[in-house]
């Protein structure tokens, strides 16, 4: 339920964007994404409460919401040829995901395509920085919802990459270390729409009294 919370917010602040024109496109599809998310968070509570169902469930999203951040990228990425790759990512990876849940990780989660969504994520998301430090001109980043959206991104991807590349084998632990996982993985989602709610705040200039 303190994930739910935390995502509405974060919803609720991505909505206020929604019918801004002037709002990058990235930032008005997060509203959708984050809506998705909800629902999604909502029904393997609720709707799909079997193991099973559950891991088919977040199999099919996680995949879907590494295209979704990988593309929020190659909309902030200035370089064509970054840009290129990032497109041929978009088509391959979901391609692999499919390989590895009818071949390889056929009733669990598949952890070896999230744990390579990551290490996409990741450098996609320092490539970004990059690009930042290299402008000739001055950016105001607190005031760059790039900014905040990538720094969420490499912040949760870099700390969970460990967690979910063995979470298989975590399900076989002693409930008080899973209960220090979920707690663990609760903190980082925290942070992670705390950090995307200021991404879509963060453009709003207050009046001065």
């Amino acid at each position: 339920m303190p994930a739910i919370i935390i995502e509405i917010i974060s919803f609720l602040a991505a909505s206020t964007l929604f019918f801004q024109v002037s709002a990058p496109s990235y930032l008005r599809l997060f509203s959708v994404f984050l809506f998705l998310t909800i629902i999604i968070e909502f029904s393997s509570g609720t709707i799909f409460t079997s193991y099973d169902a559950q891991t088919k469930l977040y199999n099919l999203f996680t995949t879907f919401e590494f295209e979704f951040y990988l593309m929020v990228i190659r909309f902030m990425i200035q370089s064509r040829r970054v840009k290129r790759i990032i497109l041929y990512v978009l088509f391959i990876y979901p391609i692999l995901v499919l390989l590895n849940l009818l071949f390889i990780q056929k009733d669990t989660f598949h952890t070896i395509t999230y744990s390579l969504g990551c290490l996409l994520i990741v450098p996609t998301a320092i490539y970004y920085f990059y690009e930042i430090f290299r402008l000739p001109t001055f950016v105001v980043l607190v005031r760059e919802p790039a900014f905040w959206i990538c720094t969420a991104l490499l912040f949760y991807y870099c700390c969970s990459f460990m967690l979910t590349g063995f979470w298989n084998q975590l399900h076989v632990l002693p409930d008080v270390v899973m209960n220090n996982v979920n707690k663990i993985f609760a903190i980082l989602n925290f942070l992670l729409y705390s950090l995307f709610s200021i991404a879509f705040l963060c453009r709003i200039k207050f009046r001065k009294q």
